[in-house]
């Protein structure tokens, strides 16, 4: 079972439109609703692989009542932490040259007694996974050693910790030594404080959180793949795609696809990067399930390209 705990979820609506015109009105061609934040769209594409996985999440409002509804409708147990305030609801404009624009609201301030009710339910829940994946910004009130607070209680109980967050929460957690971290290539630029042009520079950068504190990076370097970066070594991960339709979620299927995969090696990257590359042919943040993977177009070596040019170097 994969525990996933996603302290900010959100409703997601996805537009998707032929171009956006900032001061016109823009139709849409297509219109989607989903449960959002990245631990539950790590639930979501574990769900569609047919494996058991738990959200952890608080939920509060109109808006919570129907993110665990559609969970529920992707067959997601849902261990909800009930909250004042009303869970956020965020908007993404998905251009058809792939261009995508996000809106994402602040979300609720959770209360003290809010916070240890979900670390609580965090620690009911844990018993029974192989994997917890712990995910996403830190809503207000929850201060940036929260995760780091997650990864310490869950190593006690002898569980394996995958975290896949920024900034300040990143930093404090790499200390507690998380098993598995999941930055992309602008995150991993924050985490070393400069800015990466290479996949050499990406590379380097891995390592470096690693010394930090992380066993194991794996580092989404956009259209460029993928890098895994552990105490056994090395490896690149890349897989030819056609069509680019929407990003959304992309780096959640990647870590859903390491953790279901084993959460280790070259062939858990190889699941990674046939997650992430079937969802971006997909629509807004829709999870791929094993139908939708191209194994056959995924390569994955000990040879890491660094002397190439990141498609998006990061400022």
């Amino acid at each position: 079972m994969i525990l996933t705990v996603t302290p900010n979820p959100s409703l997601d609506r996805t537009y998707e439109v032929p171009a956006l015109e900032r001061g016109e009105v823009v139709r849409a061609t297509g219109e989607r609703v989903d449960p959002g934040g990245k631990g539950v769209n790590v639930s979501r594409a574990v769900a569609a692989a047919g494996r058991r996985t738990v959200a952890v999440l608080p939920l509060g409002g109109a808006p919570g009542a129907l993110v665990a509804d559609l969970l529920d409708t992707h067959g997601i147990e849902v261990a909800p932490v009930r909250v004042a305030g009303a869970t956020r609801s965020n908007i993404a404009l998905a251009e058809s040259d792939g261009v995508l624009t996000k809106i994402n609201a602040p979300g609720p301030e959770l209360s003290a007694e809010e916070q240890e009710r979900l670390l609580d339910t965090v620690r009911e829940q844990s018993r029974d996974a192989d994997w917890i994946a712990c995910c996403g910004s830190l809503p207000r009130g929850l201060a940036p050693s929260w995760y780091a607070d997650v990864v310490t209680r869950a190593h006690a109980m002898g569980a394996r910790i995958a975290l896949d967050t920024s900034g300040q929460a990143l930093l404090e957690a790499l200390r507690a030594r998380p098993d598995v971290v999941k930055p992309n290539a602008e995150e991993l630029a924050e985490a070393v404080a400069r800015p990466l042009m290479t996949v050499g520079d990406a590379l380097k950068a891995a390592e470096e959180v690693r010394a930090m504190g992380a066993h194991a990076v794996l580092a989404s370097l956009g259209a460029d793949g993928q890098l895994l970066v552990s105490d056994t070594g090395a490896w690149f991960g890349s897989a030819r795609v056609s069509e680019v339709r929407s990003n959304v979620g992309a780096g959640d299927a990647s870590l859903a696809g390491f953790l279901i995969a084993g959460g280790t090696g070259p062939e858990a990257l190889a699941s990674a990067v046939a997650h992430g590359a079937a969802a971006v042919r997909l629509p807004g943040s829709v999870m791929p399930a094993p139908a939708d993977l191209n194994p056959a177009a995924v390569t994955v070596t000990r040879y890491i390209p660094v002397d190439r040019e990141l498609t998006e170097p990061t400022p």
